[in-house]
């Protein structure tokens, strides 16, 4: 049993020489030469057939360099620029009151719901008005009583001046009755002031919006006592319709902003707060009075209709001045600029359609438009798309062809 093992053992052991020698046999001729020829003719007839390895990547790629980029261009073109100043602002309400009691008493009537659009005038709360009224009454009876009595001491006056003259009555009596007339009158002015004042009081108890705007939460409910003194009011209203933008700009840019003030109120765009969607267009009404000098920035405020109240108080917004329009200005679609470690440049398309850099200076950028200062004429056509691997002098096929600007 242990010779079969030791049999086959020598067996495996020769099956993996012949098999190693016949994949090497360089090196089974080192170790046996006589038979190196037989290895190798093995060698070869095995290996013969192997098929021939595919193409690599980086191979088809060079063979297919030599094929036109696909690019699209647009032509340089001359069109008016609005030259805008972009700031940060938010939205503030044209006017904002917090309506609070101006006399004590408990709230009866809550005349308005929670985010209501209200007009001047219009009846916001009640406070019990049967105090003020009972005071007022007492005014009135007060001044008819008074009334009265000025009404017998004008008599007595009349009958003492006749009495005087027939030597009846003696001018001390006369003198006195005068003053007492005086007297009643001066009261009797008394209780018109206090009627006046009791009426005050009782059209208080009928609380009205003072200005129109947009009521915001209940801040008191129907049934609890308020007083004057308190510093909590019922609600607030907030005028939206017309609404205002706060915003700031750089001090450098005052210049500018005056001169177009000076010139009429100028437009001023108000965006959402990443500058892509457009809320609403209104007008510069305000630059402030002077520049703050920890931000080197001055305050501005334009005022928008918001009829379709997209502006709310508290909103976040950019806005967007314009200061002036650059007649004839030579523009590209800003897509189109290029920046390299010498600068800004574009790919120029010729006739022969290749692609050459082209360095230029810009005298204004935004998202979508670039006006070019220096470095292209009209007309030319620069690269917009297909940038990436374009080297200067390639060739390219224009696939799409667009108007400067666009």
């Amino acid at each position: 049993m242990g010779s079969r093992r030791l049999v086959a053992a020598a067996l495996t052991i020769v099956v993996a020489a012949a098999a190693y020698g016949i994949y090497a046999p360089d090196f089974a001729g080192r170790l046996l030469p006589s038979v190196e020829p037989a290895a190798r003719r093995a060698h070869d007839a095995l290996f013969a057939a192997r098929p021939v390895p595919a193409p690599s990547q980086a191979a088809a790629t060079s063979a297919g360099a030599a094929k036109p980029a696909a690019v699209s261009v647009a032509a340089v073109a001359r069109t008016d620029y609005p030259v805008f100043i972009d700031g940060l602002g938010q939205v503030q309400a044209e006017n904002t009151v917090t309506v609070r009691t101006r006399v004590d008493g408990q709230i009866v009537k809550i005349a308005f719901a929670e985010g209501q659009m209200v007009k001047a005038g219009d009846l916001l709360a009640q406070i019990d008005p049967r105090p003020f009224q009972a005071a007022l009454d007492q005014a009135k009876a007060k001044q008819a009583q008074d009334q009265a009595t000025l009404t017998n001491a004008r008599l007595d006056l009349e009958r003492y001046s006749t009495l005087a003259k027939q030597s009846f009555a003696t001018q001390q009596q006369l003198d006195t009755q005068n003053a007492l007339v005086n007297q009643l009158i001066a009261q009797e002015a008394a209780d018109v002031a206090a009627i006046d004042a009791a009426q005050v009081q009782l059209d208080y108890t009928t609380i009205s919006a003072p200005i129109g705007g947009r009521v915001g939460f209940r801040l008191v409910d129907q049934g609890n006592i308020v007083n004057a003194a308190q510093q909590t009011g019922i609600v607030t209203v907030a005028q939206i319709e017309p609404i205002s933008v706060v915003f700031t700009a750089p001090q450098d840019d005052l210049p500018r902003i005056s001169a177009a003030l000076a010139a009429g109120q100028p437009p001023v765009e108000a965006r959402t707060s990443d500058g892509e969607t457009l809320l609403a267009t209104g007008k510069l009404t305000v630059v402030d009075n002077q520049v703050d000098p920890t931000t080197g920035s001055i305050r501005l405020k334009a005022e928008f209709d918001n009829a379709d109240h997209k502006l709310w108080p508290g909103q976040a917004v950019a806005a967007r001045l314009r200061v002036e329009v650059e007649k004839n200005a030579l523009t590209i679609p800003d897509r189109a600029v290029q920046r390299g470690p010498d600068g800004l440049f574009v790919y120029v398309v010729g006739a022969d359609n290749r692609a050459v850099t082209r360095p230029l200076t810009l005298a204004h950028e935004d998202a979508d438009i670039a006006v070019v200062a220096k470095g292209l004429s009209e007309g030319e056509k620069v690269v917009t798309v297909g940038h990436f691997g374009l080297q200067p002098g390639a060739s390219v096929a224009v696939e799409a062809e667009a108007g400067g600007g666009s």
